[in-house]
């Protein structure tokens, strides 16, 4: 698929908007916005778009918007659909637009559920365990995987 823009998608899933205040001594003491904010501080030369929901619906809709909108990118953050929903694995999957999915925390080594990704086989890669440095690490990767080398502040720091 051509893009006619170098845009990237952050997509964040179930409880994610409760960052700070959904067991912090797992996820962190920051909060969504605090997120977001760290996210747009040091990938300031890349086009970026926020979207959170709680529903999967909303998550497979917003990901065939950025097919139609000719996004370069997606990094999702699936929250517990990651490991049972196939609809969102099968939405990912037929955008084919690259995607990585990202994890605060390091799901293999939390509880044995966790441990299997239903959407990680139609990514790009995954990356977990890194806090909210993992969503900066996802971002530069699909930079490379998609040749726009504007983002490199994350890698100076």
């Amino acid at each position: 698929m051509s893009t006619n823009t170098n845009t990237i998608a952050i997509i964040n899933g179930p409880n994610i908007n409760f960052l700070g205040i959904r067991e912090p001594d797992i996820y962190g003491p920051d909060s969504y916005d605090n997120l977001c904010e760290y996210i747009r501080e040091y990938t300031e030369t890349v086009p970026l778009r926020f979207f959170q929901s709680n529903h999967e619906g909303g998550l497979i809709d917003y990901i065939q918007q950025c097919y139609h909108d000719k996004v370069a990118g997606i990094v999702i953050n699936p929250g517990a659909l990651t490991h049972y929903s196939y609809a969102l694995r099968d939405a990912i999957a037929s955008v084919g637009i690259p995607c990585i999915e990202v994890h605060l925390s390091n799901i293999h080594s939390r509880e044995e559920f966790r441990h299997k990704s239903v959407t990680a086989a139609v990514c790009c890669g995954q990356i977990c365990g890194l806090g909210m440095y993992g969503y900066l690490l996802a971002i530069y990767a699909l930079e490379n995987l998609i040749g726009e080398r504007s983002f490199d502040n994350a890698v100076q720091e």
